[in-house]
C-alpha cells in the first residue's frame, strides 16, 4: 500500500459510523452482511445516510459489495485492510522484529489475547 491509498483509508475511517461498519463487517467474516442487517445492527443510521458510508468505504478499497439476490451483501476487504496494517507497521523495529510482534498478533488468536 502507498501513501495515497492509505491516506484514503485512513480518510475514510476517520468517521463513527464507517468505522463502525468495517468493524462489524471484520467481525461479519468473509461471508459478510446485508446492508439491512448492517443497518440494524448499527441502529442509528437511516437507509441513505448509511448508503452513503458504504459507498465511501467501497470507493477507498475497504470493502466491497455484492449482489445475492435481490440483497446487497458488503464484505470487508481483509488484504487491504492488512495492507494498511502494513503500511504502518513498515520499516519498524530497526531491526528487531521481537519489539513489533505484540502489535501484529491478531486479536482472534486467543493466545495474543491473554498477554494483552
Amino acid at each position: 500500500m502507498d501513501e495515497p491509498q492509505a491516506l484514503a483509508a485512513f480518510a475514510a475511517m476517520s468517521q463513527e459510523t464507517r468505522l463502525r461498519v468495517v468493524r462489524l463487517l471484520v467481525q461479519a467474516g468473509p461471508e459478510g452482511m446485508a446492508a439491512g442487517a448492517i443497518g440494524e445492527a448499527l441502529g442509528d443510521a437511516t437507509t441513505s445516510r448509511l448508503s452513503f458510508h458504504l459507498t465511501h468505504l467501497e470507493h477507498a478499497g475497504l470493502i466491497r459489495s455484492r449482489r445475492n439476490g435481490r440483497f446487497i451483501i458488503y464484505s470487508a476487504v481483509y488484504p487491504a485492510l492488512g495492507g494498511l496494517i502494513g503500511f504502518l507497521m513498515k520499516d519498524c523495529c530497526q531491526g528487531h522484529p521481537e519489539i513489533c510482534a505484540p502489535a501484529l498478533a491478531c486479536a482472534c488468536d486467543p493466545a495474543a489475547t491473554r498477554k494483552a
